[in-house]
């Protein structure tokens, strides 16, 4: 048999029973466990040295996966995503992410952190200028590097960073920290986009900021007005740019996600409907049932038992 028709499924790799869905900080992947860290980049293949569940996600802090050989399917928030050589993943803090991949599977792994990437620079929102991280789309669709030029640049970049991490000579953290930024900056230029203009626009910039604050406060299940407060402008202000931007409203972005997390406490854990209800900050668990039933025509019961 050959190798790349071998697929291992990650969750397979650990013998206990999925009873929630983990969420992991950078730490856990830091292999010495010698202090916190802010980042971690390595090589990655099937026998990397997996101390994590899948499916699982991240607190707080970016992913972004170059394999570079291989095949399979990397499923983030039911989304399926073919992997092919040369394709780079973007992952951000709170997506669900889990992986089928061929045992000869090669690339590149890039964890950071919103302050390891923001040192020394002005503006505290850089990252929301990205059109891969808290997409407005529903989807996040990897980066598939086609040319023969992007795939040797990618290579050289993610090489060296892992040569300065493993090297620890002095300000090596600013050499990835650089390498990093081109990295961001290489992809930015070459991710698929209908108008490269937006991804600087104030408007979206602003829409970006207000997916980030639903995905931190999701749980706790905040109206327009509230997230408002905490963007310190107007419900109209924020529903009138929600709309020009995506041509939704903030309630839907609200609900999106919040019929996102509901999914994902109905497939990846063992809680019942009112304690799932509970998690959620909703009243109870009849208006919770009547919720997600109004958005997807279906009960949470006939969800879980596989009608999605």
């Amino acid at each position: 048999m050959e190798n790349s028709k071998l697929f291992i499924h990650f969750s397979e790799l650990t013998k206990s029973p999925m009873k929630e869905i983990p969420v992991y900080s950078i730490d856990k992947f830091n292999h010495k466990a010698e202090k916190t860290i802010q980042f971690q980049v390595e090589n990655f293949d099937i026998h990397r040295n997996f101390k994590v569940t899948y499916p699982h996600r991240h607190d707080d802090f970016y992913e972004i996966l170059f394999l570079t050989q291989g095949e399979g399917i990397h499923t983030i928030d039911f989304q399926n995503y073919a992997i092919k050589p040369y394709t780079i993943f973007f992952l951000s803090p709170g997506q669900i992410h889990e992986l089928t991949l061929s045992d000869d599977v090669k690339g590149f792994i890039f964890l950071f952190t919103s302050s390891f990437y923001h040192f020394n620079k002005t503006d505290p929102y850089k990252l929301f200028e990205l059109p891969f991280f808290y997409n407005l789309a529903k989807e996040t669709p990897p980066l598939y590097l086609e040319k023969l030029q992007e795939r040797q640049i990618f290579t050289t970049f993610f090489s060296n960073a892992i040569s300065e991490n493993q090297s620890k000579l002095s300000d090596y953290e600013e050499v990835v920290r650089a390498l990093l930024d081109l990295i961001l900056i290489q992809s930015k230029r070459i991710y698929p986009v209908s108008n490269p203009e937006e991804t600087t626009n104030k408007g979206r910039v602003l829409v970006k900021r207000f997916k980030q604050l639903i995905e931190e406060k999701c749980q706790e299940n905040l109206s327009v007005k509230e997230y408002a407060a905490l963007l310190t402008i107007t419900p109209n202000h924020l529903s009138e740019t929600v709309k020009s931007v995506t041509g939704r409203t903030s309630t839907d972005l609200i609900n999106d996600r919040m019929v996102m997390e509901i999914k994902r406490f109905l497939t990846h854990t063992d809680l019942g409907i009112s304690e799932i209800a509970y998690q959620l900050n909703f009243a109870d668990q009849s208006y919770f049932s009547k919720y997600f039933k109004k958005l997807t025509q279906q009960t949470p019961l006939e969800f879980r038992n596989g009608g999605g």
